[in-house]
């Protein structure tokens, strides 16, 4: 039996520091054999909705994801295929007509709100990683990113997290905890959970370079 790309799912809520955890394990293996794969690239074509109805789009529940698509290329990168990954054009709340060429790796990280939450998903998963921080640093976190880096107001973000994002995440997130194998409290700053990550996948690709 050939070896096999290594597939790590890192999930948790907005804000919860996942990227920075994907990152952190990413950019030390940079030059190796890694990639990322972000489960917001993976947003549903809305195209055949009027652009009113787009707006309406709940980003945080899961049927916002085209999964089949996200499974479909895991398979293919698990074979060592290149994927196109779609791009996701927030303006127009639908998928660009862009593609990103990502071709495979021995170490993929997928990474996403909900990539623990669909079990076929969780089933191409060799290691499942779940950020676990606390909801008021969570708020903070999306306030800070929202009005510094996509211009909303106080107001707006306040309102979404209340009405969305926090219903959300108690219902979809937080209950897919129980599929992890490892639970990462406080994200990026963990340094000694990112560090035995490091370790792990240090001896699955040593070991791969074996077989």
């Amino acid at each position: 039996m050939g070896k096999k790309p290594i597939v790590i799912g890192v999930a948790g809520g907005s804000g919860s520091g996942k990227t920075s955890v994907t990152k952190s394990i990413y950019d030390y293996f940079k030059g190796h054999s890694i990639l990322m794969l972000e489960q917001d690239f993976y947003y549903k074509d809305q195209s055949h909705l009027p652009f009113e109805e787009r707006l309406n789009t709940n980003y945080d529940h899961p049927l916002a994801f085209d999964n089949t698509l996200l499974i479909e290329h895991i398979k293919q990168l698990l074979n060592y295929e290149p994927i196109n990954k779609p791009v996701y054009d927030y303006k127009l709340h639908t998928r660009s007509e862009d593609v990103l060429l990502v071709e495979p790796k021995d170490v993929i990280i997928l990474e996403g709100i909900l990539v623990l939450e669909d079990e076929r998903l969780r089933n191409l998963m060799d290691i499942k990683l779940y950020v676990d921080t606390d909801a008021d640093i969570r708020i903070i976190r999306r306030m800070l990113r929202d009005i510094k880096e996509r211009g909303r107001t106080i107001d707006s973000v306040i309102e979404q997290y209340v009405s969305v994002v926090r219903p959300m995440h108690n219902q979809f997130i937080e209950p897919t905890k129980r599929y992890a194998d490892i639970i990462i409290p406080e994200g990026g700053q963990n340094h000694v959970a990112i560090d035995l990550m490091v370790t792990k996948i240090q001896t699955i690709l040593e070991l791969n370079a074996i077989l």
